[in-house]
């Protein structure tokens, strides 16, 4: 798996204050997977995942940063 999705949304969140959202376009198969889940590891919250077509080829993910 390469990570790069995951590092690119966690500098992105580094560079934001707490309570503020970020949407995240993710690939199906270990993107969608693994992102939010290292994500929640963080302690961010994640307040959707919503496939962007009908055959869930890509998603969006709404991230709210927490303190830290």
């Amino acid at each position: 798996m390469c990570p790069l999705n995951y590092v690119k949304t966690k500098l992105k969140l580094e560079m934001m204050d707490a309570g503020e959202r970020l949407e995240v376009w993710l690939d199906a198969g270990d993107p969608i997977k693994n992102v939010p889940m290292s994500l929640r590891n963080d302690g961010h919250k994640i307040l959707a995942e919503e496939p962007l077509e009908p055959d869930a080829r890509h998603f969006k993910v709404l991230v709210e940063k927490v303190e830290g």
